[in-house]
């Protein structure tokens, strides 16, 4: 979008939120680059620059500005959107691959070499892959710096910094201020003093419907691993450098994240993590403008609009979750996962609540013994056949994976029908185009509009939804009264 001049032009003019994310804007006589929605006074046309990332501003020169703060602005929505090879490479540098193992691990992840990986990002997002993740540790350091009352030298190496002169060096040339500066300035507010706890505030394009959203992962919830608590959605996460337990609070502007990590390393990927769950880079204005398109969806939008899709933060755990799910309650579903937590879980320590455990790890499942399963034989053949492609690499569900072969290799395993698979493509690989038309719940609502009611008919139906049929599934499913589509009252 940064290359249509005329379109930038309208948006900063009127600090339209919606770009926020999309695209950034650098000011030549100031030196600083903003979010489109900056409330300062815009600068003269002839004086700005667009930019496709924080990245291709900083390497330009330009430094944050103090007053939008840009880098805590929501993510562009086109990484969960599009599937192609930038986008997959975007969702695994938040995710801290590069941090972790470097271009040449990321290359590797994507079945590209680092040379191939280096020429597309930069063509379009005018930054390459070191220059990318090191705007993130730029934002990690500034999250940790004002938020936490840790040491400098504990910051740097958390945000994934190798040395303390190149922490120094990044925030002072990002944020035009030396660290303990940028910790001067901090907004008061509420400060984590324990090392591993923090407190923020996840940022989303209005509106967001939190009903389906948390009433999902609340309904769902596996005991031991995720509970609903005053108020707010808890549960475990298996991290690289150790694990977290995170609280998720939903608010009018904002989402509440508390995060317990017991390695500050794993602050950005976690903090990936919870965004990809709430679906929170979406853009509701693009999704829910296309389905008023159709006259049968649009009094449900106009209801409540800015519906996401509830997804996971562990795409080999959903993988796992959904074969337990299949032609059962969600009630039956949550006690077989219970069970396997019990028995295969990592145990973990919650002193603010009643989580227990991590979910079990595709190598920690692979020796079950299936006649152990309280389930029919044919299901556990699957769930075995699933937990065994995960653990030798033939399926891989990661935030870097290929859709379309994740899709295929699904549906080649024993057991792996059509509906397991949209399931997992929706919640798990994040596709927004999802389509789930033989679920029962979902034929209900269609046929209660007067929509198709068969499967191949409602696919038909469907092309006009696309490329956000998954957005319209949860529009669909919640016409029904169930515990999914509403907000806990516990």
């Amino acid at each position: 979008m940064h290359t249509d001049t005329e379109r930038c032009l309208r948006a900063v003019q009127s600090k339209d939120a919606r770009f926020d994310g999309w695209f950034y804007i650098a000011v030549v006589t100031t030196g600083i680059y903003c979010r489109p929605s900056c409330p300062v006074v815009p600068p003269k046309p002839e004086n700005m620059r667009f930019y496709p990332s924080a990245a291709a501003a900083q390497q330009a020169g330009f430094r944050a500005c103090k007053r939008c703060r840009p880098d805590a602005s929501p993510g562009s929505p086109q990484w969960d959107e599009r599937a192609d090879l930038v986008a997959r490479a975007m969702r695994l540098i938040a995710d801290g691959i590069v941090d972790r193992e470097g271009v040449p691990g990321l290359a590797a992840r994507l079945g590209y070499s680092p040379r191939q990986i280096e020429r597309q990002l930069r063509a379009e997002l005018g930054a390459g892959p070191l220059a990318l993740a090191r705007a993130q540790r730029a934002q990690t350091a500034r999250l940790l710096i004002e938020t936490t009352t840790l040491p400098m030298a504990e910051i740097a190496f958390a945000a994934g910094f190798a040395s303390i002169r190149s922490f120094n060096e990044t925030v002072r040339e990002v944020f035009a201020l030396a660290p303990t500066e940028l910790r001067g300035r901090a907004r008061p507010g509420p400060r984590a003093t324990t090392p591993g706890t923090l407190t923020l505030r996840l940022p989303f394009r209005q509106p967001l419907n939190p009903d389906n959203l948390f009433g999902h992962l609340a309904a769902t919830a596996v005991p031991g691993v995720e509970e609903w608590r005053d108020g707010a959605y808890r549960r475990t996460l298996d991290l690289p450098y150790g694990h977290g337990i995170v609280a998720l609070t939903p608010h009018p502007d904002h989402i509440d994240c508390r995060l317990s990590l017991t390695d500050l390393r794993d602050l950005a990927g976690a903090i990936a993590r919870c965004r990809r769950m709430l679906d929170l880079d979406a853009d509701p204005e693009a999704v829910d403008s296309l389905l008023r398109e159709d006259p049968q969806l649009a009094p449900l939008v106009d209801k409540a609009p800015g519906r996401r899709v509830p997804r996971t933060a562990d795409a080999d755990e959903f993988a796992i979750r959904a074969v337990l799910g299949q032609q059962v309650s969600t009630a039956a579903a949550r006690t077989h996962a219970g069970r396997l937590v019990l028995a295969h879980g990592e145990p973990v320590d919650d002193p603010c609540g009643g989580l227990t455990h991590l979910f079990p790890t595709p190598a920690a499942l692979a020796a079950l013994a299936p006649e152990t399963l309280a389930m029919p034989r044919t299901r556990r053949a699957t769930l075995t056949g699933v937990v065994a492609a995960l653990t030798d690499g033939t399926l891989q569900l990661g935030v870097g994976s290929d859709r379309d072969e994740a899709r295929a290799r699904l549906a080649a395993l024993p057991g792996i029908g059509p509906w397991t698979v949209e399931c997992i493509a929706m919640r798990a690989l994040g596709d927004p185009d999802a389509f789930t038309p033989t679920d029962l719940g979902l034929r209900r609502a269609a046929a209660g509009l007067g929509l198709p009611a068969t499967p191949a008919a409602l696919i038909r139906h469907s092309a006009r939804w696309r490329p956000w049929r998954a957005y319209a599934v949860q529009y669909l499913w919640a016409t029904e009264d169930h515990p999914i589509n509403h907000l806990p009252t516990n």
